[in-house]
This record gives C-alpha cells, sequence and structure tokens, in this order.
C-alpha cells in the first residue's frame, strides 16, 4: 500500500522534477517507509512507501523492469502474484514483491495482465521505448487515481491533494458537482469537487502519449458475472460460495507486516475472523471500537466472537469527547469531502498505533448478499409495477397526502417515489441512496443548481440492457454507487491518513463474479444475507445472525448546537459569503436548526459545514 504521483507532457525536467517532488511531499502520510523518483523528458514519477510485502530495499519503487525498458510505480497489492509468477517461466525474479510480478506480466501480456491480477490496485507503468505511459485501476475501485488534464499535460496522483500541490491546477470548485454533494455526501465519479479533476473509473485502463490520452473499460459487473451456479442445487452454491470466499480471505493474509481485522460483531467481519482463524497458526488480533453506552455499543456481540474464534481481542473504549477531540484531525484528512469520513478515521487510527500495518474488513457484505433494505423493497415495488398505472395526478394526491398524515423524512420519498414516470430500479433506487432533501437543495443552491441525477445517470450506464436477476442489480447500483464513492472512498483516504493498509476480501472479483450471477430465489433476504450465512455452515450462531443492526451513533444534532457550534458558524457564515449558495436561504437554515426547526436535519448543516471547510483548507474558490 502507498501512495503514487505523477506528470506527463512537461519537456523541462528540472520543472518536473520540482513539481513531482512537490506532489509526491503531501501524500507522505501514505507511504512513510521510502519515497522515490524517475524523472526524464516528458515524465516524472513518484512514490511513497507502505512497505507491506518484501520490507527489503529491492521493494523500492519506482521499480525498472530486468530490460530496464519499464518504470512503474504501484500502489496497492496483487495478492495472487505468486501464481502469475509461475506462468512467467521465462522471468527470473530477483524480489519478493508483487511490484515485479506486475513488470513481468505487462512485459509478458501487455494491456491484457490485468486480466491476471486479483487485487487491489492502481499504478503506473512507463515504457521508455515508446514513450507511453500506461495507468490501471482495479476492478472494484479500492485504490484510487485522481488525474488532470490540459494542453498536452496530464497530472495524476493517489490524492486530489497532490494534484493541487503541483501548482499548476486552478483550485476551482466543481459547481456541476454541488447536487450531487448536497444529495448524496458525495461527488460521483469520474468527477470531483474540484473543477477539472477527475477520477479514472474502476475496471478502467489508460494510455498516454504524444496522441494523447485514451480510456479503456477492461472489466465491469455487468460484463463480467458469472454463470457458474446455474443448474446447482441451494447447497451447491453455498459449498461454492464458502470456498470463493474462504480462498479470498487466504489470498489476502499473506504479508510481512503485523495484521489484524476490524470486529464489530456483525455478520460481515465475524464471517472474516472466523475464516482468518481456520488458516492461522496464531490467534487473529481483532479490534473493536467500544461505547459506554451499552444500547450503542457493538462490544458484546463482538467479544462473543472473539471467544468463539479465540481471538487475541483488544476493545478500545471511545467517548463522544474522544471523538470530538479526534474530529480536526479527522477532517483535515479527508481527501474529498465526506459527510460520513470521520468514523473511519477513528478506527484506523486506533488500529494503527497499536501496531498493526494491515487490517481485513468486512466492507461489501452488505451490498453481495442484499443486507441492506432496498434489495426486499425493490423486490417488493417489482410486484407493485400496478402503481404506475394509475394516472400520475391520483400518485401524487396520494404521496401529498401521506406526507401531511405521516411528515419526515420517510413519508417524503414515499411521496417522490409516487411522483416517478414509473418503478424502474433506475428511477427508485436513487430514493434509497439520498441524504439531501430536494426542496432544500432548489432554494439553497444558486442558480447553478443542476437537476441531474448522477446515480440515476450511472445506473443506466451500468445496467443498460442488463440480463442479471433483480437482486444482483441491486447489488451493482449499491456496488457502482454508494460502495465505491463513499465507503472505500472514505476506507481509503481515511487508512491511508494513519498509513495503515486495509483488506477487503468480500470484494475478491472471483467472489463478485459468482454471486452476481446467483439466482434471485437463492438470494433473497428471508433474514439478512441468508445465503451468506447458509454458506458459512453454521460458523455463526443465531445471537450474531439474527441481532440488530448498529454501528457508529454519536449526538450529532446536539454537537452542532454545542460544542461544535463555534465551528458550524465559522463554515456556515463562511459558505453564505460564496455565491454558489443563496446566503440568505442559508443562513435562515442554520438559525431555524438552532432554534429547533425539525424541518432542518443535522445533516443538512453537517453537509454545509464539511464542504466549507475543506474548501477552504484547500483554498478552493469559485
Amino acid at each position: 500500500m502507498c501512495g503514487i504521483s505523477g506528470i506527463y507532457g512537461i519537456s523541462d525536467v528540472t520543472k518536473a522534477s520540482g513539481m513531482v517532488h512537490l506532489m509526491n511531499k503531501s501524500i507522505a502520510h501514505r507511504g512513510p517507509d521510502d519515497e522515490g523518483f524517475y524523472v526524464e523528458e516528458n515524465i516524472a514519477l513518484g512514490h511513497r512507501r507502505l512497505a507491506i510485502l518484501d520490507l527489503s530495499p529491492a521493494g523500492h519503487q519506482p521499480m525498472h523492469s530486468a530490460d530496464d525498458t519499464l518504470e512503474i510505480i504501484f500502489n496497492g497489492e496483487v495478492y495472487n502474484f505468486l501464481q502469475i509468477q509461475k506462468l512467467i517461466p521465462e522471468h527470473t525474479f530477483k524480489t519478493k514483491s508483487d511490484t515485479e510480478v506486475i513488470l513481468a506480466a505487462y512485459k509478458k501480456w501487455g494491456k491484457n495482465c490485468m486480466q491476471y491480477f486479483n487485487g487491489m490496485f492502481a499504478f503506473a507503468i512507463w515504457d521508455k521505448v515508446k514513450k507511453e505511459l500506461f495507468i490501471a485501476r482495479d476492478r472494484m475501485g479500492i485504490k484510487p487515481v485522481y488525474y488532470y488534464q490540459k494542453d498536452g499535460v496530464i497530472l495524476f496522483a493517489s490524492e486530489i491533494r497532490s494534484i493541487l500541490e503541483s501548482g499548476i491546477v486552478p483550485r476551482k470548485i466543481n459547481k456541476d458537482a454541488l447536487t450531487d454533494y448536497f444529495t448524496y455526501q458525495t461527488v460521483h465519479a469520474p468527477a470531483t469537487i474540484v473543477k477539472d479533476i477527475y477520477m479514472l473509473m474502476p475496471g478502467h485502463h489508460a494510455t498516454i502519449s504524444s496522441r494523447g490520452m485514451s480510456i479503456e473499460k477492461w472489466w465491469s459487473p455487468k460484463d463480467n458475472y458469472s454463470r457458474a451456479s446455474e443448474g446447482k442445487s441451494y447447497q451447491q452454491v453455498c459449498d461454492d460460495i464458502y470456498n470463493l470466499l474462504a480462498e479470498s480471505v487466504e489470498l489476502r493474509l499473506i504479508s510481512d507486516v503485523p495484521f489484524g481485522a476490524f470486529l464489530s460483531g456483525g455478520i460481515d467481519s465475524s464471517a472474516v475472523v472466523g475464516l482468518m482463524s481456520r488458516v492461522q497458526k496464531q490467534p487473529v488480533k481483532t479490534f473493536t471500537i467500544v461505547f459506554d453506552e451499552e444500547e450503542f455499543s457493538e462490544a458484546k456481540y463482538a467479544r462473543q466472537v472473539a471467544e468463539l474464534f479465540k481471538t487475541d481481542h483488544h476493545e478500545f473504549r471511545l467517548t463522544p469527547e474522544d471523538f470530538l477531540n479526534d474530529l480536526p484531525i479527522a477532517m483535515s484528512s479527508l481527501d474529498h469531502p465526506s459527510g460520513d469520513g470521520p468514523n473511519s478515521y477513528i478506527v484506523s487510527r486506533i488500529t494503527r498505533q497499536n501496531g498493526i500495518t494491515m487490517a481485513l474488513s468486512g466492507l461489501g457484505g452488505d451490498e453481495l448478499f442484499a443486507g441492506y433494505p432496498v434489495f426486499n423493497r425493490t423486490l417488493q415495488l417489482n410486484e407493485k409495477q400496478w402503481l404506475w398505472n394509475m394516472p400520475k395526478a391520483i400518485r401524487q394526491l396520494a404521496g401529498t397526502a401521506y406526507k401531511t398524515i405521516k411528515p419526515g423524512s420517510t413519508a417524503l420519498k414515499m411521496m417522490q417515489l409516487l411522483e416517478l414516470e414509473n418503478g424502474k430500479l433506475e428511477n427508485t433506487f436513487p430514493l434509497s441512496r439520498q441524504v439531501g432533501n430536494p426542496d432544500v437543495l432548489k432554494s439553497l443552491l444558486a442558480s447553478n443548481y443542476r437537476s441531474a441525477d448522477e446515480i440515476k445517470r450511472i445506473l443506466q450506464q451500468e445496467l443498460g440492457n442488463s440480463s442479471l436477476p433483480v437482486l444482483s442489480e441491486v447489488s451493482v447500483a449499491e456496488i457502482t454507487t454508494y460502495m465505491q464513492n463513499v465507503l472505500l472512498r472514505d476506507t481509503d483516504q481515511m487508512s491511508m491518513a494513519v498509513a495503515l493498509e486495509v483488506r477487503v476480501p468480500f470484494l475478491d472479483y472471483k467472489l463478485v463474479e459468482y454471486v452476481l450471477g446467483v439466482k434471485d430465489e437463492y438470494k433473497k433476504p428471508i433474514f439478512p444475507k441468508k445465503l451468506l450465512v447458509d454458506s458459512l455452515k453454521g460458523m455463526l450462531p443465531d445471537s450474531i445472525v439474527h441481532r440488530k443492526k448498529m454501528g457508529f451513533v454519536f449526538p450529532w444534532e446536539v454537537w452542532l448546537k454545542s460544542e461544535l457550534k463555534s465551528l458550524c458558524e465559522s463554515r456556515i457564515k463562511a459558505l453564505a459569503q460564496r455565491s454558489i449558495v443563496q446566503g440568505n436561504v442559508l443562513l435562515d437554515m442554520y438559525d431555524r436548526f438552532q432554534k429547533g426547526d425539525k424541518n432542518v436535519r443535522w445533516l443538512d448543516i453537517w453537509l454545509c459545514v464539511v464542504l466549507e471547510d475543506w474548501l477552504e483548507k484547500n483554498s478552493i474558490t469559485e
């Protein structure tokens, strides 16, 4: 796990070298163990290293190929690198690192090498002979790559702030992304909150040369799901899933540094810990955040799992005061504004401070195994398509009446649902991920308000002409929106802020491809993630399987009116001075919130605070 940065198209070697050094310095937190550079005419590469495999100097990057025609900078892990080595017998490997394997694979197969890699990765390879740069990103989008291009110059890096530190990128806000941010607490790729800085999409690679930059898709869930489960019994499918998940966990245990696992006591993290315990000879090190308030704390469930699998368990008590003390650092660590980033920072910091450099996470289990309410809700809506055969006026009247009788966010979404043109997933799913009130947005944002819905655009692109089962379509919707643009982005930026590598076994592409092909009859969540639970062959007790889902719960509404009031007021007043919002509307919203108006939610205020704080810290103007 590392940080990468690079510049293509600047012939002045001295200038390019100075720029890439600045870019690399800004991501030093991602790789505290080593740094390296490669600079020649028209190319400058920078690397920060967090050593996980082959801790010796032989793993230094940039690394060159045996014939010295290629240079690589690499962030991530290719877990099956030892298997790939066997496919390249003509190459004499000099290191024990996966970086050298990527180089050898690219030398042998060119762009087709991507099909052999199983892991999380973002890398760039410079071909000294062809004068061509190749940049690639993993299938699921676990590791990021951002880029900027203008007048033949292309900058890329693991973080937006690295690109900004080059000194040549205008620090301008992307006004077209504001609706997206306030609606979904993020900006969906390829766009970012900064104008003209984009993200290379998951499962894509780019080729850069004097002819320009071309981007190609090499993998997508819709085009690569497996039909291997067709014709198999439920038990056979469960057996397959167990084997795939067990193999995924075992692959992700390869490491030359101390490692452990996040343990919440939920199904996903418990499954990962259980499978780890079956492979490791030593007790698995597990880490849990606990709270004094019993109704918020998952400690008892995590302890139960730890005792079951005889782990080396560590509990860390977190008070609201602790969280508030860490909040300024967490906000400063945000590479992109997010409504939910600080939680990831807290658990990462505590884990890293206890001597762990790599940790496994249960992220992805909900998305893959129908763990959210939207999965069942979509099945129900599919059975009620007759609703949209009713005249729209009647549906609107019914929705308005429901909202009047039962005011609140649920009633608002019901009203929005009934106003849709039809009940297709591309229309209904976005409502499940909305955190912003459309009416509030229309009054808050200035004239540049844009009504296009980014999640709807993504679903039309990712699910157009899909032959996937309905529940698998919802999985793809979750994976390509919330998971990739909130969960994975927050996990990467917050874990790497403290130099912690997080691995996600549920996102092994073989497992993802297989489960996406499983029919709805087998996957229907009669109870939460039934297919996953049955696949684990009784590994988890009922007390874990059927417990109430919990998570980080903090008194945000109270904080914004007390401990965080000073921060809020300063950021709200500053944001109100910007032309991107209607200042008088924002100030009125904040005033009503402070007075207890239930029509103004704390999250509406918090998103404004986070945005302004990020814009100020990164000197972003309009």
